[in-house]
């Protein structure tokens, strides 16, 4: 399409892993356009944690100084959705929910994931805040709390122990999954959690504070702090549209998620000339190994257009001492 701007690359996506890689390829003296819809998965987090050097900074504030820090390298950060992506012959060209087309001759995609939650009254409206998901990311802010395991799935049981490091006092919501085995009740017993069977119908919320749930038999059960294990759902349209689907991903026998898979360790995927990093192809990162994600793609991505480059330049020398 004539009058298209024309990058080196496309970053789509704008959270640690987009800008992480647009970051190292404009460093390269690459053209790079950052896609970013501007909604990233950890936005109702009120700080980033585990990452070395920025432990504690809020997610928009992170996100904000690596806007800065990549428009100092001459990057490109458009807000707009990437809606779909077709194959051209120099590259590929994206449509963007603004009505544009932008092409370019590789593309990055960080797209994230959805975490898809239990269906429980009011989980979702506390997600970030006191209904999490992960001890690593949240556990020293719950740290001697009354914390409630939701189960959802067979890792809940691992859940409750892990979640033990930070409180002794766990309690386990079968929330109508099956039973126990012995062994495990065990486990639990040994470790001090409260089992408590019958499925959980909804958060109880006062002042706007998560003071427990509320069982579907009416009993009320004081917790400080939820934990629910959402199914992680890659964020992959875009990719859908050059034929690279998630899949499903299995830890203990039991799928937890759906990502687009990576051919190597680099993010390279199966088409030709994209890369994927964090969380689209990687369900388990977390914000700083999504960063590193970001930044080994981009290294690939610009060893793989020096080799393009290079090729080209040798069949014109060619020419040229022929």
């Amino acid at each position: 399409m004539e009058n298209t701007p024309s990058f080196d690359v496309i970053v789509v996506g704008g959270g640690a892993a987009g800008l992480s890689g647009a970051l190292a390829l404009g460093r390269a003296r690459r053209s790079v356009l950052v896609v970013d819809a501007g909604d990233p998965r950890n936005a109702p987090a009120s700080h980033v944690h585990n990452y070395l050097g920025r432990e504690g900074t809020p997610p928009a504030e992170l996100y904000a100084i690596g806007r800065e820090e990549v428009a100092a390298y001459g990057v490109e950060v458009r807000r707009a959705r990437a809606t779909t992506a077709a194959r051209t012959d120099g590259g590929f060209e994206l449509s963007l929910d603004d009505g544009s087309v932008v092409a370019a001759r590789r593309l990055l995609v960080t797209t994230g994931l959805t975490d898809v939650l239990p269906d429980v009254a009011g989980l979702a409206e506390r997600f970030g805040r006191d209904v999490l998901h992960c001890p690593y990311c949240h556990g020293w802010e719950a740290r001697d709390q009354a914390v409630g395991i939701i189960a959802s799935n067979p890792f809940a049981v691992h859940g409750a122990q892990l979640w033990g490091q930070w409180t002794s006092d766990v309690t386990l919501f079968l929330n109508g999954r099956p039973a126990l085995s012995v062994e495990d009740a065990e486990k639990l017993a040994a470790r001090g959690v409260t089992v408590v069977e019958g499925p959980v119908a909804a958060v109880v919320v006062e002042d706007d504070r998560l003071t427990g749930v509320r069982l579907a038999s009416g009993e009320l059960v004081a917790r400080d702090v939820l934990v629910a294990a959402p199914q992680f759902v890659a964020n992959s349209d875009l990719l859908s549209s050059l034929g690279l689907e998630p899949e499903p991903q299995e830890m203990f026998g039991e799928v937890f998620g759906y990502a687009v898979p990576a051919t190597d360790p680099t993010g390279r995927t199966a088409v030709p000339g994209v890369w994927v990093a964090g969380n689209v192809t990687d369900l388990r990162a977390q914000v700083i190994s999504a960063a590193a994600g970001g930044l080994n793609a981009a290294a690939m991505i610009n060893m793989d257009l020096i080799e393009e480059e290079t090729a080209v330049a040798v069949e014109t020398y060619r020419r040229k001492s022929a």
